[in-house]
């Protein structure tokens, strides 16, 4: 992977990263840094990905949103396949600056590769047997088959 620290400055001291107006992301020791994916209008969250330095670099030039997969080793934008594209309305990052945050604007019916609207369909019961889940907002927003066919 692409050193990090050659596309954005340095990281300084945690005064300069906590209280700072310099961009100075930490990526973990894979290059990558989590992305936690909200609908700007309703809060909903959507997705977490992680990005690496092009992705972040990509999306803040372009608008969209870019990822970084880590189960194909290869960089995406959000929506190539499906057109369910994720237009990035604000971008933040936390106080140490090794997360960011992106309210977007999702076009189409859904962020899920599973066709529904979020990754975020299932609970883990609080109190219960830690290894049940349970369905919430199962429906499918979509066909995934129909929109990505063999690699859905």
């Amino acid at each position: 992977m692409p050193d990090a620290t050659k596309s954005f400055a340095p990281r300084g001291s945690a005064d300069e990263i906590e209280e700072g107006l310099t961009f100075q992301p930490k990526f973990d020791a894979d290059g990558l840094i989590t992305a936690v994916v909200t609908d700007v209008t309703s809060g909903e969250l959507l997705m977490v990905a992680h990005m690496n330095t092009e992705a972040l670099r990509k999306t803040i030039e372009s608008g969209d949103a870019w990822y970084f997969s880590r189960s194909r080793q290869a960089l995406w934008r959000k929506g190539e396949s499906s057109g369910h594209v994720q237009r990035v309305v604000e971008l933040r990052v936390d106080c140490d600056q090794d997360v960011l945050w992106l309210k977007v604007e999702q076009a189409g019916p859904g962020a899920c590769h599973t066709g529904r609207h979020s990754c975020f369909y299932r609970v883990i019961p609080v109190g219960k047997d830690g290894n049940a889940l349970e369905f919430r907002d199962e429906d499918r927003a979509f066909d995934p088959g129909a929109v990505y066919g063999d690699k859905a």
